[in-house]
């Protein structure tokens, strides 16, 4: 069968969420916000319009989040050529494309770090599509990026989420499509399926040759 395969990218297919933790944390710290590391790291996976409000506070946000959100990409930059490919990414896009899959890698990062995620996993010319923070209003939690990728991939096919968080599994469920999870991210396995994750294995790796489960999630 034919299906639309919504590839998650920060913490799913490239091993990002901690170096997003340390840029976080220390832009935090650099504007008198003293959030700990393990806090900031349980809320890597929202956007950044939703994780200040999480971390501290709205008031907080309004005032100081334009400054934190440019010291963290400040500080993002300063270790993203330290990121890699998550072990069998490229060839899970290999794979799902070689079964007549649609892929978009859903993304609400900067167009700079997309293009950058796309030249490390030499994906530019294999996927269908990917989506940045152009594409959406409101990050995940919210479902608009999963509504985005959707969008691109303009067909009525089946379709499912690979994720590493739980709020990819929220946005995925408010979009109305099941996730595939994987612990790349640092969340469990239990949480990862109390947030709705239909499907947890380890890695990308395993995930790379359970495309039969990908086709039993869109039915």
């Amino acid at each position: 069968m034919r299906l639309n395969a919504i590839l998650d990218v920060d913490g799913t297919l490239v091993d990002t969420n901690y170096h997003h933790a340390i840029a976080w944390h220390r832009a935090l710290h650099a504007h008198g916000h003293s959030v700990q590391m393990w806090k900031v790291h349980r809320h890597i996976g929202m956007g950044g319009d939703q994780i200040l409000d999480a971390l501290i506070g709205e008031e907080a946000a309004a005032a100081d989040g334009d400054a934190i959100r440019e010291a963290e990409a400040e500080a993002y930059g300063e270790l993203i050529d330290e990121v890699e490919p998550m072990d069998g990414a490229r060839e899970l896009i290999e794979k799902l494309r070689a079964e007549g899959s649609t892929v978009i890698l859903a993304s609400s990062a900067k167009q700079e770090e997309v293009d950058h995620y796309l030249d490390l996993l030499g994906a530019r010319e294999l996927v269908d599509g990917w989506t940045t923070s152009a594409d959406v209003e409101e990050t995940k939690p919210e479902p608009d990026l999963i509504h985005a990728a959707l969008k691109k991939a303009d067909n009525d096919d089946p379709s499912v989420m690979v994720g590493d968080s739980v709020w990819d599994v929220e946005a995925a469920k408010r979009a109305g499509i099941a996730t595939l999870a994987v612990l790349t991210g640092g969340f469990s396995e239990e949480e990862l399926r109390e947030a709705g994750a239909s499907q947890v294995v380890e890695s990308i790796a395993e995930l790379r040759i359970d495309r039969q489960s990908l086709d039993e999630l869109a039915r």
